[in-house]
């Protein structure tokens, strides 16, 4: 739009007063002025003359508002003449008032039909009155704009030299359309206008920068439809074809992120951070990714870059609370959550992210509270009970917390959750046979939990049902083989069933894993205090703990790895490489 305007402009500046006095003498039909009769009509012309060279003189002034009265006195003076309107038009386009400078040009085109630069400043100031109605939430009128521009453009008939620019401005104009019935969520209508953008832009010009906002405008349309294959493929046309453009990159990162695919959105997030290091959302996106794909760490200084850009963003706000919470820092991570809260207080997530927090730091009246309010919200999200259910099981609410747990098993039944901790507390209350049935349930939906297959081996074995005891607690065995405790429930219910030299040899099992756990706390303890000597630079006593910690547990490699730097730092070279082997040997025996 503002090209094409100022291409006007700089027409008129080239022309000049003395050719637009020639142009006023044209339109009288007559000889220059100076042989002119002194009529009224003459008179006239003159100061409409002398009107325009005083808002010629203003523009290239920069008085722009004094070139516009200047302008409008000579169409007033000069109705007929179309450089006069051409003049007042371009000017009232150059101070932002598309709506008044529409009327001028078509009157140009009506004294001067199918002028092809007058027909794009048309169509560019219906672009800009489309923008403006768009940013003040007047779509339909906006929409109304942007299509009578297009039209005006379509039906243009330009000179050779400006058939490239009449193509060009045709296809901004529809991918401005696209991004306003985008707005509108009108995808289907969005999608045909950009794919006409990208159909009337030229196939030389279709590798070029010019391509480059339809397809990525194109693609997120088709990411909100959830048509990945296709979005992915227009975003990465568009990332192609600018790999410095931040947005492309951003908008490709997205969809791919959308598409489940954060692995590969990352580095294209990351790309466009790098690029544009004040990009909009563009911190805030990356966090989201690299927080989904675990690296809670890695997010939070993202996540407080974004809060920083935008202090009232509830969901840069959110995520960081989580992040926090999520990384043992609870208490640094309620403020940002209440004020996540404070922006959006009918948000159920957001209450329940707080009653996290709060439960974290165990703050079970706080917790409930939040999770309450978060259920009103959202009543039928089973997570939201198990939350609740969880807090009044810590309160000891019992039977508030079978309530909530059962509710949320009921609502999602693949959970393995809800049965699991229900069972858990069944046993707590004394209702064995509840507590097995639950504990079933939540195996049979999370087989891998060795801890699960050991408790139920023990409330199996209460309610002597010693064969499914047996079986269950050979299975948390097979999971948990350096757990002394299934062992030594397993050995007490073959002892039940007569069977006492596996009995003994369960209970001999167990004893030797006793031993290795204590001498492996033992060895921990010591290359601990060994640490904190050496950071003081206490070499000998450091030596001396971590010698502590291999005599209690020699397969301890971490040990081996301290004391041959121990050993380093009082010029033991041999001492060193000798422990370091062995590190590296027991490293290599866990592979």
């Amino acid at each position: 739009m503002r090209t094409l305007i100022c291409r006007i402009v700089l027409m008129l500046c080239v022309a000049g007063p003395a050719e637009m006095k020639a142009a006023f003498a044209v339109a009288q039909d007559t000889k220059p002025p100076e042989t002119k009769p002194q009529d009224a009509a003459f008179l006239a012309l003159q100061e409409a003359d002398a009107a325009f060279r005083a808002g010629y003189a203003a523009m290239q002034a920069g008085k722009l508002d004094e070139a516009r009265q200047s302008f409008a006195d000579a169409v007033r003076l000069a109705p007929q003449i179309p450089e006069a309107h051409l003049a007042l038009g371009a000017i009232l386009s150059q101070l932002g008032r598309p709506e008044e400078a529409i009327p001028e040009f078509e009157i140009v085109l009506k004294l001067k039909p199918a002028d092809g630069a007058t027909e794009a400043n048309l169509a560019a100031a219906h672009e800009a009155v489309g923008r403006s109605r768009a940013s003040a939430g007047k779509l339909d009128e906006a929409e109304a704009q942007f299509r009578s521009a297009i039209g005006v453009l379509r039906d243009a008939v330009p000179d050779a030299q400006g058939v490239d620019a009449s193509i060009a401005q045709q296809v901004a104009l529809r991918d401005e359309l696209g991004s306003l019935l985008a707005q509108e969520k009108r995808w289907d209508e969005a999608e045909s206008a950009f794919r006409d953008a990208l159909r009337l832009t030229p196939e030389g010009a279709r590798a070029g920068a010019g391509s480059v906002a339809p397809h990525m405008h194109l693609g997120v349309v088709l990411v909100e439809q959830k048509r990945y294959p296709e979005a992915l493929s227009e975003l990465g046309k568009a990332a192609e074809l600018a790999p410095e453009n931040a947005l492309a990159q951003f908008q490709l990162g997205r969809g791919l992120a959308a598409a489940g695919k954060d692995d590969e959105a990352v580095p294209h997030l990351d790309r466009a951070l790098k690029l544009n290091p004040e990009l909009r959302g563009g911190a805030l996106e990356l966090a989201m990714a690299k927080q989904r794909l675990g690296q809670q760490q890695e997010s939070i200084p993202l996540f407080e870059k974004a809060v920083e850009n935008e202090p009232h963003n509830a969901e840069a706000l959110t995520n960081l609370g989580l992040a926090l919470t999520e990384t043992g820092k609870a208490k640094d991570g309620v403020p940002f959550l209440r004020r996540a809260l404070a922006e959006t207080p009918n948000d159920p997530v957001v209450h329940e992210d707080l009653g996290v927090a709060e439960l974290q730091q165990s703050h079970f009246d706080e917790a409930i509270a939040q999770f309450e309010q978060a259920k009103e919200l959202d009543a039928a999200n089973p997570q939201l009970h198990y939350d609740l259910g969880l807090a009044y099981k810590l309160k000891d609410r019992m039977e508030d917390a079978v309530r909530e747990l059962s509710k949320s098993a009921s609502l999602d039944a693949t959970l393995p959750d809800p049965p699991y901790t229900l069972g858990i507390l069944y046993m707590q209350m004394g209702r064995l046979a509840d507590a097995a049935t639950q504990l079933k349930t939540a195996l049979a939906l999370r087989p891998g939990n060795g801890d699960g297959w050991a408790i139920l081996g023990s409330v199996l074995k209460q309610l002597e049902r010693r064969e499914e005891a047996e079986t269950a607690l050979k299975q948390a065995i097979a999971l948990l083989p350096n757990q002394p405790g299934p062992h030594i429930t397993l050995a007490a219910v073959l002892a039940e069933e007569g069977r006492r030299q596996e009995a003994a040899d369960e209970r001999k099992l167990a004893a030797g894993l006793s031993r290795t756990a204590v001498n492996r706390q033992r060895a921990t303890l010591s290359t601990n205090a060994g640490n904190q000597l050496l950071q003081r630079g206490e070499i000998a006593d450091a030596v001396s703990q971590y010698q502590d910690a291999i005599a209690a547990d020699p397969g301890y490699a971490e040990a081996h790895v301290q004391l041959a730097v121990a050993y380093a730092r009082q010029g033991r070279a041999q001492d060193a490489a000798a422990e370091r082997q062995k590190a590296e040997a027991l490293g290599n025996q866990k592979q």
